[in-house]
């Protein structure tokens, strides 16, 4: 079920859910600036780079205990991230498909999300939607962003006959030199 009766940046998830309702639509990319930030500085995204995701409310009746409300939560972009070999740009594409629970107060969420498997926030009158969407899109981001295979090989120095290399020092260099003759103290 489609509705537009609901407000994504000020959402009632409780509302969602009794409806059992959907949302979906998409955002520029650069409206969710910390995401937006983390692309490669020489492609920053534009206007015309979406997010596309969507909502699904629902609530599931739990023989005489409180309703369990759950929010299923998609969210899909590409964003040019700093491969970690180059430092070129490589193209990434994030997803998301998080089953999140609802509960009231946020003792209750904290206790119930560390035995769950799924995520178990606070039931607030308004939650921001792009908000959470783009803590999980953050979430998704790979850790070390890379090519399979480089474009660009890098560039490495070659050493003349007359050049003379030496190691770099030992890390533990300094420590040494602290050390009194005769052992440790």
């Amino acid at each position: 079920m489609k509705t537009s009766r609901f407000d994504c940046l000020r959402l009632d998830v409780n509302a969602l859910a009794k409806a059992a309702a959907s949302l979906e639509g998409s955002w520029p990319l650069a409206s969710l600036r910390r995401l937006a930030a983390s692309a490669h500085p020489d492609t920053p995204p534009g206007d015309s780079d979406p997010v596309q995701w969507s909502a699904r409310g629902e609530r599931r009746e739990r023989g005489g205990n409180v309703p369990e409300i759950t929010l299923h939560l998609t969210a899909r972009a590409s964003l040019r991230l700093q491969c970690q070999r180059c430092l070129g740009p490589v193209d990434e594409r994030v997803e998301v498909d998080r089953l999140l629970r609802f509960v009231p107060g946020e003792q209750q969420a904290a206790a119930l999300d560390i035995d769950s498997e799924d995520d178990v926030l606070e039931l607030t009158p308004a939650l921001d939607l792009r908000e959470l969407a783009e803590d999980e899109l953050l979430l998704a981001l790979p850790l070390v962003p890379r090519h399979e295979r480089c474009p660009h090989p890098l560039v490495t120095g070659t050493l003349d006959d007359n050049v003379v290399v030496s190691a770099p020092p030992h890390p533990f260099a300094a420590l040494q030199a602290l050390k009194k003759p005769g052992g440790a103290h």
